[in-house]
């Protein structure tokens, strides 16, 4: 049996949500037994994303400028501007911004992203299990990137949905979407 199909996500925890208007900021938090410098190039460096994140990009993250950013299952890139990389710290991009703080001989990863929210829970969820599937890859146990509809799809995922909805106080989201019962 492979890593991939013994993983099994955790319970909800280390989120919370900012609720703004439309968009709301969702805040997780994961604490990583992995340099701020190791870290750092996973968050930056096309080929780290490419095995973890629910997104490519074309180019490095890891200075101020210009990339095509590609979400899974997105039709076209969107040009995406990085406003601020300073190096193993912060990261911004268009309304996401990521934090690295040396922690316990380890890095507390922090991402702040703004969301319809409508879909907050199920981005926790996506981002619960990308923080999983990143960990993994830092350890050198790589599981594969598990995003997009493939996220939807797998063990967990709606679990997740389910708690985090409850944990910030919504509706989990009908999703995907259950035929009417006649």
């Amino acid at each position: 049996m492979t890593d991939r199909e013994q993983y099994t996500p955790g319970p909800a925890s280390g989120a919370q949500v900012r609720k703004d208007g439309e968009k709301w900021t969702l805040i997780l938090v994961r604490e990583l037994r992995h340099s701020p410098e190791k870290v750092w190039q996973a968050l930056t460096d096309p080929a780290h994303l490419r095995e973890w994140a629910p997104f490519e990009v074309d180019g490095s993250m890891g200075t101020v400028g210009t990339v095509q950013l590609t979400w899974l299952g997105a039709p076209k890139p969107l040009e995406t501007r990085v406003t601020r990389a300073d190096a193993p710290k912060v990261l911004e991009y268009n309304d996401t911004r990521w934090e690295l703080e040396s922690f316990a001989g380890g890095t507390r990863l922090t991402l702040w992203t703004k969301l319809d929210r409508r879909f907050i829970s199920m981005g926790a969820a996506g981002w619960h299990i990308a923080f999983d599937v990143l960990d993994h890859l830092l350890s050198g146990t790589p599981i594969g990137r598990i995003a997009g509809g493939d996220a939807v799809k797998f063990s967990g995922w709606q679990r997740l949905n389910a708690e985090y909805a409850k944990q910030f106080g919504i509706a989990a989201p009908n999703w995907p979407p259950k035929p009417a019962q006649k």
